[in-house]
């Protein structure tokens, strides 16, 4: 798969409401994750809808999933997240050429 394919496939599973506000609100919980039980109680999501979700945002490299007991807990990969973001900047400010690391870019990110 081509980094345009599989940021075309990350940027997909985020256009979806539940899908989004699945990854927000296991964003900012942070490095220890949520329970999927924590998801449902935050967002109301029915249990199946939500299970779907979760599998295509861990599915697409977006979130991470690991076990404990009988329990799932989710977490963001946020370098999965950066390099999304990155790819959507790189033409705006860098002419579609990555950028040395730790340079600031010009232009339009100022």
């Amino acid at each position: 798969m081509t980094k345009l394919e599989r940021h075309a496939e990350q940027l997909a599973a985020l256009g979806h409401v539940a899908r989004l506000s699945l990854l927000r609100a296991v964003v900012q919980v942070g490095s220890e994750g949520i329970s999927t039980t924590d998801l449902q109680a935050r967002l109301d999501i029915p249990w199946t809808t939500m299970n779907h979700h979760l599998d295509r945002l861990v599915s697409a490299g977006l979130v991470t999933v690991r076990r404990e007991g009988k329990f799932a807990y989710h977490t963001a990969d946020y370098p999965a997240l950066r390099a999304v973001t990155d790819f959507l900047w790189e033409d705006c400010c860098k002419h579609g050429k990555a950028a040395a690391k730790g340079k600031a870019s010009s232009g339009c990110c100022g």
